[in-house]
């Protein structure tokens, strides 16, 4: 009965890591995405994370919600830099999140100052 306990035991911890591994590893999709940087903040009451916004139409009407992993300080740290201007953002998109890394599974993996095509000058 003990060895059948523990075979159980064995087979739930390696279902529970084989999940976490298969989140933390595995993209759903990886892409770009342009528009103007309207909106980045550090958020929460007891875990705080990176969320941001990124406006995709003229009237704002596409707005892509996105979360920045706290390990990524070169990309927060440009982000903080290029608010208000338009952007080139790269992102995984993952199937689901964790508390500790955002409210959203869009996570930026970098950022690029782009030329606005809405800017006729």
């Amino acid at each position: 009965m003990k060895k059948f306990l523990a075979l159980i035991l064995v087979l739930i911890t390696i279902g529970f890591l084989s999940y976490f591994a298969f989140i933390y590893y595995v993209p759903v999709s990886e892409g770009i995405r342009s528009g103007e940087l309207i909106r980045l903040s550090h958020k929460g009451v007891v875990i705080k994370t990176w969320e941001g916004e990124l406006s995709q139409g003229i009237s704002g009407a596409q707005i892509f919600k996105f979360s920045v992993l706290d390990s990524d300080k070169e990309v927060i740290e440009k982000m903080k830099d290029l608010q208000g201007q338009y952007v080139k953002l790269t992102y995984v998109e993952k199937y689901r999140t964790f508390v500790w890394w955002g409210e959203t599974r869009y996570f930026i993996t970098s950022i690029q100052k782009e030329k606005s095509p809405f800017d006729q000058r």
